[in-house]
This record gives structure tokens, C-alpha cells and sequence, in this order.
């Protein structure tokens, strides 16, 4: 199992060829036939479900790494994420074909096409390009998001880097794996030996946002700005240990819960609670629970000087 350490790239070669392994049932894992979220079974996923999600992440890949450094063709809106590119619609538009030819029953919530609303209790959320600014910017550091919800509940994520074909696979009862091979995320118990990182500070606009930050930052031995899905499959991979960010959608969070806890880790809003499609966006992810006790014991304590 790979975990505290990250791969090198001699080790990143020597995986491409296994990017659609997946990892074992966890033992002790109760097994079921119902198809509530309360109550899931990853078994009843490997015949069609998973292969669908492998397939719709191969097919995003061969669409967005043509143009990765090409024509953007992009559009510019008043947004957190400014810029939509043709890369972000054609992979979308290519994953939805996919899921109309093979499970036209099924629901879908993409970035850039809204909602497919539908009667089965299993919807797909899609984001093509999580990191458009990057992606934009000539700067590989941003992925496909790819999340299979089951009642509303997140049961498989994946994370797909498509320049450097990395691939984080989350099941929900199963070891998170990274190009076919198991993951654990970081050891580290002591929040002021952490790594921490968000995509850019200027996500925390005001004054109670950037204490959060600022807190966790004069507590912390790391930051590091940049990366956006990326650095939760990097925490995954164990080389971080706390993520902080805010103005996530549902399309932007639901594919991480799975590959994250996967790997051992936690990730919540900033008051500890579990991720839904009503919240509102604040995320906190950690390489272990004992971390996130400790972040969120630290942002409960006697607030930090004015900023």
C-alpha cells in the first residue's frame, strides 16, 4: 500500500499501465442486496458501475489532453471560475453521451449542463475540468471529477489527471486506490508538523474566512497555494495533510468524499459535518481524524488577533 511518502516519477511510469485496478472489499465488510445508501454494497458495483466510471474518465482524457496548451476557445464569466473553455464543454458533452447510451435511466448534474433529473436513485455529478485556470494557464495541475451519488450519498469518486494519467479511484467501503494500487494517506498526528494547502487565499474574502485560514497557518509547519482537486488526490496519496477551501459546489466535492475516506482521511464542511448537496461550500479535509479534531478544536478556541 502506498501511503506518507509521495511516488516518484520513475514509480508514476511504471503504474500507467494499471490505472483501472481496484482495490479489495475491506474485511469485515457486512455484504447486502438493497440498494440504499444506508446499506450499500460495493460488490453490486463491479459488473457495469465502476467500468461506466472507468470509461467516462477515458473518455474525458482523450477529449481534454489535445487541447491542453492549445486553442481555448473560451467564454468569460462574472465567477469564482471565470473562464469556461472548450475542453470543459466537450468532455462533459462526451461523459453524458456515455451515460445516455448505457444508463439513460440514471440522473446527471454536470458544471456546465445542469441536471438530467431522473426516477433511479443513482445520479452521476460531473466535472469536467476541475482547475480551469489552470488547465488555462499551461499548469497540469487540475483533474476530472467523477462521482456516482446513490440516494444523494456519495458511494464512488474518482480523480483523473489526464496529462500525467494519474487516477484516484474511491468506493465507498474500499481502500482508495491510485493507478490500481491501494493508498493510505499520512501518519502524521501532529497538527503543527502538517502540510497544509488551498487553492488560492483570495478564496477567503472576508473577515471571519480569512481567520479560519490564518489560524490554521501560524499552526501549521506548511502551506502551499494551488492545485485544486489535485491536492485532495495528493492528500489521498500522502504528501498532505490538511486542505481548507470554500466555494465548492456539489460537482466540485462529491467525487473527493469517497477517495478520501478511502484512504483514511476526513473531509467535512468547517463545523465537522458531513458534505450534502445543501452545503454551503466551506470544506476541511484531513490525512486522519485525529487532525481534524485538532483543526476544529483549534478554530473553537479563543479567536485569533484581528487581521
Amino acid at each position: 500500500m502506498l501511503g506518507g511518502v509521495c511516488p516518484n516519477q520513475n514509480f508514476l511510469d511504471g503504474l500507467w499501465g494499471s490505472v483501472r485496478g481496484v482495490a479489495t472489499l475491506k474485511p469485515g465488510l457486512s455484504r447486502c442486496v438493497t440498494l440504499t445508501a444506508s446499506s450499500f454494497d460495493p460488490s453490486g458495483l463491479d459488473a457495469q458501475l465502476i467500468p461506466l466510471a472507468l470509461d467516462l474518465a477515458d473518455a474525458a482524457g482523450e477529449v481534454i489532453r489535445p487541447l491542453f496548451r492549445g486553442e481555448l476557445h473560451a467564454e468569460y464569466k462574472p465567477a469564482a471560475s471565470p473562464i469556461v473553455t472548450i475542453a470543459d464543454r466537450q468532455a462533459e458533452q462526451r461523459m453524458r453521451q456515455i451515460l445516455s447510451e448505457r444508463v439513460p435511466h440514471h440522473g446527471v448534474i454536470g458544471e456546465e449542463f445542469g441536471r438530467k433529473e431522473a426516477d433511479s436513485p443513482y445520479t452521476w455529478v460531473l466535472d469536467p475540468l476541475d482547475g480551469t485556470i489552470g488547465f488555462s494557464t499551461g499548469k497540469p495541475l487540475f483533474g476530472t471529477l467523477i462521482a456516482l451519488l446513490l440516494e444523494d450519498q456519495p458511494i464512488l469518486g474518482i480523480i483523473d489527471q489526464p496529462i500525467w494519467r494519474e487516477r484516484w479511484l474511491g468506493i465507498r467501503g474500499r481502500v482508495t486506490t491510485y493507478n490500481g494500487q491501494p493508498v493510505q494517506s499520512k501518519a502524521n498526528r501532529d497538527l503543527r508538523k502538517a502540510y497544509l494547502s488551498t487553492t488560492s487565499p483570495d478564496l477567503f474574502a472576508t473577515p471571519d474566512q480569512k481567520r479560519y485560514l490564518h489560524q490554521l497557518r501560524q499552526v501549521v509547519s506548511v502551506t502551499s497555494f494551488g492545485g485544486d482537486c489535485y491536492q485532495y488526490g495528493l492528500l489521498a496519496l500522502g504528501c498532505l495533510d490538511v486542505i481548507l477551501e470554500r466555494s465548492l459546489a456539489l460537482y466540485d466535492f462529491a467525487a473527493l468524499i469517497p477517495v478520501i475516506e478511502g484512504a483514511g482521511g476526513v473531509i467535512t464542511d468547517w463545523q465537522g459535518s458531513p458534505l450534502h448537496q445543501g452545503s454551503p461550500g466551506e470544506v476541511l479535509a484531513t490525512a486522519n481524524p485525529q487532525l481534524h479534531q485538532q483543526v476544529l478544536q483549534l478554530w473553537s478556541a479563543s479567536p485569533v488577533e484581528e487581521i
